[in-house]
């Protein structure tokens, strides 16, 4: 069997793994009557076209892009992209709590001009879609996060890179032409951990978002799924062995990891936090806070800021999507600091709603890593494109011509 049939029969078997999985329900299935997108709810987006889609402009939403990621990735790498935990019930979770809210449009508002911009930490961005951090770019396209980068950069995203990123901080920063911000995961060794956060902050990040969110390795099935139909050999970029191997990790360059570390932190405490602030002159914000009581937590340690998040349903089965998290975190904050969200938005209404309910900005990672597998830095483009325009579409039939206009009035629970 050659490697191009090997390679058909395994994507054969993840699609049919995928049949048979949760994941089915966000699955483009062939066959189905137009060809629609199946969601939680019914139609998850618009009649799909009957052609093949070939370039990044032929995508009418990020639902497109993923189609293409799916075909164009080998079975390991699209169940890493596309899996949750366990019986991946907060992964549905997070698509379907959009569906708990309604927009209550206003008329006669001139909306003739639309101003999305924000403000964070003292930085205007012409919009609130933020890049958020995703690990291992280049497993799905070999530009990874240069390529992510270029596409904010000419767009003036701001961009989040991972601690697991696999091209270094400062090859993505001059590909940005501007700073990007340091999602860091704290490892379980202090010293690997400041030397994380010295060489982002000597780069010119200025601000660490702490992951809180992954104290251990979660049950992924779907991912060991893909990974036992992926005929290829993997060995050339894995180890094989138990110990997470760091060495491919650009931001792990010349740090001792000979001791067992990993950068799950089950004895992670506020105390953390404390240490990591009198080490870095950088804002320290925290990426996983979903509860109040949590929130008001960070206040009292002086968190610079939050990012409501649940690891976009990869690192706990709570069932419980960011979007209904969101309001008790906005109302313990109280406007003292910037609150981000992240975690199943696809669409222009989504990042909407989020906005309505208190977020200062929303952060999306699987749309544009669909786009990056898709067709690389123009499918990165294109993935912001779409949801800038459903975004400020949404704005102005909404009868919001600003940001700032995007009040609570504007959502409701269904």
């Amino acid at each position: 069997m050659g490697t191009n049939d090997r390679s058909d029969q395994s994507r054969r078997q993840f699609m049919e793994f995928l049949l048979a999985s949760p994941l089915f329900s966000y699955v483009v299935v062939p066959g189905l009557a137009s060809g629609q997108r199946l969601g939680a709810s019914g139609i998850d987006g618009p009649l799909a076209d009957n052609f093949e889609i070939t370039s990044a402009a032929q995508a009418l939403n990020v639902f497109d892009l993923e189609e293409v990621a799916r075909r164009n990735l080998p079975p390991a790498h699209y169940a890493y992209l596309a899996t949750g935990v366990e019986a991946d019930a907060t992964l549905r979770a997070n698509r379907e709590g959009f569906a708990k809210y309604q927009i209550r449009p206003r008329r006669m508002v001139d909306t003739s001009r639309i101003d999305a911009r924000v403000e964070l930490f003292g930085t205007t961005w012409p919009t609130p879609i933020v890049l958020a951090p995703v690990s291992s770019l280049c497993a799905f396209h070999p530009e990874g996060e240069v390529a992510a980068a270029k596409a904010a950069g000419a767009r003036n995203h701001l961009q989040v890179l991972s601690t697991l990123s696999t091209k270094s901080v400062e090859d993505v920063i001059a590909a940005r032409g501007a700073p990007v911000w340091f999602q860091l995961y704290p490892t379980t060794d202090w010293a690997i951990t400041r030397a994380l956060v010295k060489r982002a902050e000597a780069a010119g990040c200025p601000v660490v978002a702490v992951t809180v969110d992954a104290p251990t390795a979660s049950g992924r099935e779907s991912l060991v799924r893909g990974k036992r139909i992926d005929s290829r050999d993997c060995t050339a970029c894995h180890s094989a062995g138990p110990r997470y191997d760091f060495r491919r990790r650009p931001m792990f360059d010349r740090i001792d990891t000979s001791k067992l570390v990993t950068p799950l932190a089950a004895d992670l405490t506020w105390d953390f936090v404390r240490r990591l602030q009198d080490i870095t002159s950088m804002k320290v914000i925290l990426k996983g806070i979903v509860t109040a009581e949590e929130a008001a937590l960070a206040l009292q340690h002086r968190v610079d800021g939050l990012i409501v998040s649940n690891h976009g349903g990869r690192g706990e089965e709570s069932g419980r999507s960011t979007i209904e998290s969101l309001p008790e975190v906005i109302e313990a904050v109280g406007g003292k600091m910037p609150v981000l969200v992240d975690s199943g938005f696809r669409r222009g209404t989504d990042i909407f709603k989020a906005l309505a309910l208190g977020a200062n900005a929303v952060c999306v990672g699987r749309p544009y890593a669909w786009g990056l597998a898709a067709f690389g830095q123009a499918g990165v483009d294109r993935s912001l494109e779409i949801l800038r325009a459903e975004l400020e579409t949404t704005m102005r039939s909404m009868g919001t011509p600003t940001v700032k206009s995007i009040t609570h009035a504007f959502v409701q629970r269904a």
